[in-house]
């Protein structure tokens, strides 16, 4: 078996599968995607200064959030019809990736997502202080505040 998802275009990461309400995408570089024979793995890094960036940050630390879900279409499949206890079986052996979901009900219970801290976002919320200490720094000084 090969991995489902390749040559894919310009993916998304959305919010519940809403295109007016993106976190993410290949193409800028916030959004990282690897597959394999197993599953289709994605690394995002939301821009934590948008409402949008804030609500997947916080939902998915405190797993209000704690599931995916995928738009794609399938170019190649079989079916296994299995026997009469069963329901038939669809394997997708080939499909283009159009975006990825943080999702509060997502349609696959085996996704998960998780938050990481890399040392990239670090090194920004400690710039983001700086600045913000330094613009209060700025203003008491304009007022004459020591």
């Amino acid at each position: 078996m090969t991995k489902a998802f390749a040559n894919d275009p310009d993916v998304l990461a959305l919010w519940n599968h809403n295109y007016d309400r993106p976190l993410g995408r290949t193409s800028s570089g916030t959004l990282d995607l690897r597959s394999d024979r197993v599953g289709l793995y994605f690394g995002l890094n939301p821009d934590d200064t948008t409402p949008d960036g804030m609500t997947a940050i916080g939902t998915v630390r405190r797993q209000d959030v704690s599931g995916c879900s995928f738009g794609f279409t399938v170019t190649r499949e079989t079916w296994d019809d299995g026997d009469d206890a069963q329901l038939p079986l669809r394997i997708i052996e080939e499909a283009v990736l159009w975006e990825v979901s943080l999702c509060p009900d997502p349609a696959y219970n085996e996704t998960s997502a998780s938050l990481t801290r890399s040392e990239t976002s670090m090194d920004n919320a400690a710039a983001a202080r700086r600045r913000v200490i330094q613009k209060i720094e700025r203003d008491h000084r304009l007022r004459g505040i020591n």
